[in-house]
């Protein structure tokens, strides 16, 4: 009995500092932090986002054509390109009510799925249709009920999709969600990459997914692996990406609070993040992540809008933030509105910049490599930390065939070098001349191809130095 007297106050104790130490952490936690090394994103890779946000909203009116809800900038539509509309009455709850829109103008069939519906039972029996591990997929966990109502949806338009995609080969096929609709999304991309054959073995490279306020519906191995495919956009302080608990959970403790912040209180100071990431059946956000950062810590008011860009691994939003617009950036009108502010300014900057058409394509191809590597890159710390099921992801990819990788990372930077050679040789061949383009930069400076040449290593081997110290041309690069 003593004993007991004794421990208790001492568990307690271990309990209240635990409590304290959750609370500071928090406290001075700010969204910032999740993506504050992340690298910006561009205008190309961001421009269809504030787009497909307003083809979501659409999905809200009865009528495309007599809207209620539109928006300042409009919904896009044109409606005479508007497929169909399956409304919760057609789905029976299967799944929430979405439209299929062909989309001339970017070229691109796409499939746009509301968010939750805090009036259907249904969309609640959806997420509290899973539990810890029950669905096993491609060498992964995800979501039990969000994959069954993406079969669902998958099953319904697979003939409609199939001959769209024949019809129109050049088109993309984009699947947009909004927080339950994401997650639905999310599980439909990743069910058309997995059984191609089912839309007439449509390429990889052609699908795509727009998750928007992103449930947490995938094991951390899936949501490294398709990041090529799925992209997540978190608007700042939103809670529902940064909820580890499982959803199913949180529904059925939302009569015990207390209990549910006690519990995620003990388990956020007990147990280390590394031990997290081996747990092969916790959920995560899917694919590269985009972040809207628009408040900084400790300031009022809302700042220009960045985003910032990344395929994390370690660090992929864990921590709640507490704060008064959790929810509210949870809204798709609110992340709407503020990726197009985004937006906006990333065109105004280009404008200003006055990027040459050329240097824009170039651009974009670069952009393209720089996410392919990337992407290889979260792959390979995905195997460093020691992900379950990470090495088995790599093989079906070749992404961890040595020799194939080492050749294409050679073949990347013998053409970064021919390329920055043809340019330090056009800006020299004015200077020298064009009867000595080819001969005015020595051997020497030839032989340091092979690695980064800095720039006043270039600058020694064009130019000597006078007796008053002063730069001159040398004398055998000069025309004759």
């Amino acid at each position: 009995m003593s004993i007991l007297c004794g421990c208790c106050p001492l568990l307690e104790c271990v309990y209240c500092l635990g409590c304290a130490r959750w609370g500071y952490k928090r406290c001075l936690y700010t969204a910032g932090h999740d993506s504050e090394d992340w690298g910006l994103a561009t205008t190309d890779e961001f421009e269809p986002v504030p787009r497909f946000c307003r083809y979501i909203l659409a999905v809200y009116e009865d009528d495309i054509r007599n809207p209620l809800w539109e928006p300042p900038e409009g919904y896009g539509i044109n409606p005479d390109w508007l497929l169909l509309k399956k409304t919760y009455e057609d789905t029976q709850g299967r799944a929430p009510a979405y439209i299929l829109y062909l989309d001339h103008v970017h070229q691109d069939i796409v499939v746009a799925i509301r968010g939750l519906n805090l009036a259907k039972e249904s969309d609640y029996a959806m997420l509290l249709d899973n539990k810890l591990g029950e669905r096993k997929f491609d060498g992964g966990y995800v979501h039990n009920g969000l994959v069954k109502s993406a079969g669902y949806v998958l099953d319904e338009e697979c003939k409609v999709l199939k001959e769209l995609v024949k019809k129109y080969p050049s088109y993309t096929l984009t699947f947009a969600g909004h927080s339950l609709g994401s997650g639905v999304a999310t599980m439909l991309a990743l069910l058309v990459v997995r059984h191609p054959e089912r839309l007439g073995n449509i390429d990889r490279k052609r699908v795509r997914c727009f998750a928007i306020a992103p449930a947490r519906c995938m094991s951390l191995n899936l949501a490294v692996r398709y990041a090529d495919v799925i992209n997540s956009v978190i608007l700042q302080d939103d809670f529902l990406p940064r909820t580890a608990t499982p959803l199913e959970d949180i529904f059925k403790s939302v009569f015990c609070l207390p209990c549910l912040l006690c519990i995620r209180c003990m388990k956020d100071t007990c147990v280390p993040e590394q031990k997290m990431l081996k747990d092969p059946r916790r959920l995560y956000a899917p694919g590269r992540m985009y972040h809207i950062v628009e408040r900084k810590p400790c300031r009022l008011g809302r700042y220009p809008p960045v985003v910032k860009t990344a395929v994390p691994v370690d660090g992929r939003f864990e921590h709640i933030v507490l704060s008064c617009n959790a929810t509210s950036d949870h809204a798709i009108i609110w992340i709407e509105r503020e990726a197009q502010r985004a937006l906006n300014l990333m065109m105004e900057k280009e404008k200003k910049m006055e990027i040459p058409e050329k240097q824009r394509m170039e651009r974009q191809e670069s952009l393209a490599r720089e996410h392919n590597l990337e992407y290889r890159a979260a792959l390979r710390r995905a195997v460093t930390l020691d992900v379950p099921h990470a090495e088995s992801m790599a093989s079906e990819y070749g992404t961890f065939d040595k020799a194939q990788e080492d050749q294409t990372e050679e073949e990347e930077e013998t053409e970064e070098e021919e390329e920055e050679e043809k340019e330090e040789t056009d800006l020299i061949a004015p200077m020298v001349g064009e009867s000595s383009s080819s001969s005015s930069v020595r051997p020497t400076y030839r032989k340091k191809r092979n690695r980064r040449v800095s720039w006043d290593e270039l600058i020694e081997h064009l130019f000597e130095r006078d007796e008053s110290g002063n730069l001159t041309f040398e004398k055998s690069d000069l025309p004759q």
